[in-house]
């Protein structure tokens, strides 16, 4: 029963993987409008762009202020699992202590009971982090989606036919990377996206 329950208890070793429309836009073409000489520096003349998406996301102020949530409910999370694996040892350390007096049809139900205990929070746990990584994937969604316009923004400005990923490019002038600009546009518009009630918290 114990290398059972153990065996179980493994599965909850977790680790962590490493979400604002009309408003938005608005916001974008007053910055293209109004945003300065210095929202110009940096921005090539091509028919070509790139930019480097994961950097796009993981440098905006939008990005890193997701980062440290998703850090912080890791965090809670993985606190949470090991007071909950030191519970279920002594449970089943005490149970263990206990068989010897026990008939062996009132053990094997306690065993059966612990083992479907140890499931159900394998269960649970697993579902929270889920979360967490949902959490993460439905904030890169709304940060494409509110950088778009952006993105089209320069592209515009810079009389370019397309937008490249940055890594499928097998030859391009570094000029014609835009993922610093797109950044600094982008952090002026969106800022970190938080919403009133998170910047209280």
């Amino acid at each position: 029963m114990r290398q059972r329950a153990l065996r179980i208890w493994a599965t909850l070793g977790l680790s962590l993987a490493l979400s604002f429309g009309a408003t938005v836009w608005g916001r974008a073409q007053e910055a293209a409008l109004n945003g300065g000489a210095e929202l110009q520096l940096g921005l090539p003349q091509s028919g070509i762009l790139t930019v480097q998406p994961e950097r796009l996301f993981s440098e905006s102020a939008f990005g890193r202020r997701v980062e440290r949530e998703i850090e912080a409910e890791g965090a809670v999370l993985t606190a949470e699992n090991r007071r909950i694996e030191a519970e279920l040892r002594s449970e089943e350390l005490d149970l263990t202590e206990r068989r010897s007096a026990m008939e062996p049809d009132a053990f094997r139900a306690l065993a059966d009971a612990f083992d479907q205990k140890v499931q159900e929070t394998r269960r649970r746990q697993d579902q929270k982090l889920r979360e967490i990584t949902q959490m993460g994937e439905d904030a890169r969604h709304a940060f494409l989606k509110t950088s778009l316009p952006v993105l089209q923004q320069i592209m515009r400005e810079a009389g370019a036919g397309a937008i490249l990923d940055h890594s499928s490019v097998f030859l391009s002038a570094e000029a014609a990377d835009i993922t610093s600009l797109a950044i600094a546009r982008i952090d002026a518009v969106l800022g970190d996206g938080a919403t009133d009630d998170e910047s209280e918290r």
